[in-house]
């Protein structure tokens, strides 16, 4: 696969499943060119996916000789390291050349949250007379419901959907399987779905266990769900810049908001090292002032 091919796979990644805003993707996307172009003229046997530390060490210099401010480097350094740990995370190489330099600190990055009333409301701006409405309804509902990540939900069968015990089988990062409970609320709206409207379209060849089709009776992209996602935010008037994995986000949060412990959020992200969902420990103030109220006996 060309290079380019993982730079747009990564895209992808970034823009939809991490929501960075288009600003900070392009940045990201213009610091791995510069990158690559800097590993071609410098050594015409590397490539981005061969490049070494080496490599690495030597880009960072040049970018200190040419004088580039601080910030800046520190923000293409970060951007590259995301790069590869995204790789390697897909399998794509076996060994992250950047793993022994550090991330520069240029500020803590949160992702944003919806509050269960904007969801509520974003949920009730699906127009239900729409032949894709119940659809649309039911994919909110395992985003928020379940935390599944796009490409978990586009990727979802029918075969994997356990609904007589409340459970479903995700195929995550890396083709980790595991079974996140299925709540009533939304498997309510995916039967709902299946009922009513999913019979009403005929399935490709290939896509006959596909649970979410699109009109033709294809797999849906992740594309359109973020625009499905986006269309919905707008009709409800939530300003937030919100992709479908923020309803993952607002999932993992509430949860532990919620008294859940981090251990069994990780088993339901599919995180494979519990310091990724630490991020979901990032409480508002007020939330914390009134759990310390409503508990210490001297506050």
């Amino acid at each position: 696969m060309p290079d380019l091919d993982y730079i747009n796979l990564f895209y992808q990644h970034i823009r939809i499943e991490k929501s960075l805003s288009l600003r900070t993707v392009e940045a990201y996307l213009h610091d791995i060119r510069k990158f690559e172009h800097f590993i071609k003229e410098n050594n015409l046997n590397k490539t981005l996916l061969t490049a070494s530390l080496s490599e690495f060490q030597e880009f960072i210099e040049y970018l200190y000789n040419e004088k580039i401010e601080p910030r800046s480097q520190a923000r293409m350094i970060s951007g590259i390291k995301a790069f590869y740990h995204f790789l390697l995370y897909d399998d794509f190489i076996q060994e992250d050349p950047t793993t022994l330099i550090d991330t520069p600190t240029i500020g803590k990055h949160f992702p944003i949250v919806l509050s269960v009333p904007e969801i509520e409301l974003i949920l009730n701006h699906v127009d239900l007379s729409k032949p894709e409405g119940h659809r649309n309804k039911a994919m909110i509902e395992l985003l928020y419901g379940c935390g599944l990540r796009v490409s978990e939900l586009v990727n979802l069968t029918l075969s994997h959907c356990y609904f007589k015990d409340d459970f479903l089988r995700i195929t995550g990062k890396g083709e980790k399987e595991r079974l996140v409970p299925l709540g009533k609320t939304a498997k309510k709206s995916v039967l709902l779905y299946l009922e009513q409207k999913r019979t009403a379209v005929k399935p490709e060849k290939g896509c006959e266990d596909v649970l979410f089709l699109n009109r033709r009776g294809g797999k849906l992209s992740r594309e359109m769900v973020f625009m499905i996602v986006k269309e919905l935010a707008t009709l409800a008037g939530i300003t937030k810049n919100i992709s479908p994995h923020t309803f993952r986000h607002s999932f993992a949060t509430h949860l532990i908001e919620g008294g859940a412990s981090i251990r069994a959020v990780q088993e339901m992200l599919g995180h494979s090292s519990i310091t990724t969902t630490e991020i979901y420990t990032h409480l508002d103030k007020e939330y914390i002032k009134s759990t310390i109220a409503l508990h210490h006996p001297r506050y």
